[in-house]
């Protein structure tokens, strides 16, 4: 019986993560989308003033946050640890992101915009977690 659980726990825990990576990664690029689309961002390729990519931040903060409160909702057990797991894979991708697009232009926007998606994953993953944990109490 502890054979079947092991695997069925790793395989709901990845999963549990793997949800919040979506989370994320959907609502972003759906909201860069749509703002591309109605013109409140220029087309894509285009550079952005400051200001855009305040907003831009800003509402991947958000979704950060619903990505820690849904890897944490879904979690089979320790919900924290597995929002710190998904806010460690998002910090790893906003570094590879970062170096991807270091120096590479104006359209990848100022510095400080990648350097604060790399130093915002593990806390809102957290804080997505924190609220999803006291909701529940």
């Amino acid at each position: 019986m502890a054979a079947v659980q092991a695997p069925r726990r790793i395989g709901r825990s990845i999963g549990a993560v793997f949800a919040g990576i979506l989370v994320v990664v959907v609502l972003s690029t759906v909201t860069d989308l749509v703002l591309h689309a109605t013109g409140v961002f220029p087309p894509p390729g285009q550079p952005m003033s400051d200001s855009l990519f305040a907003l831009a931040t800003a509402y991947r903060l958000v979704f950060a946050i619903a990505g820690g409160y849904v890897t944490a909702w879904l979690a089979p057990y320790r919900p924290m640890q597995h929002a710190v797991w998904l806010g460690a894979i998002g910090t790893l991708l906003g570094l590879a992101g970062l170096l991807a697009t270091w120096d590479k232009g104006p359209e990848f926007g100022p510095k400080w915009y990648p350097i604060a998606l790399v130093v915002t994953a593990l806390p809102c993953a957290w804080l997505g977690a924190k609220l999803r944990r006291e909701r529940s109490v």
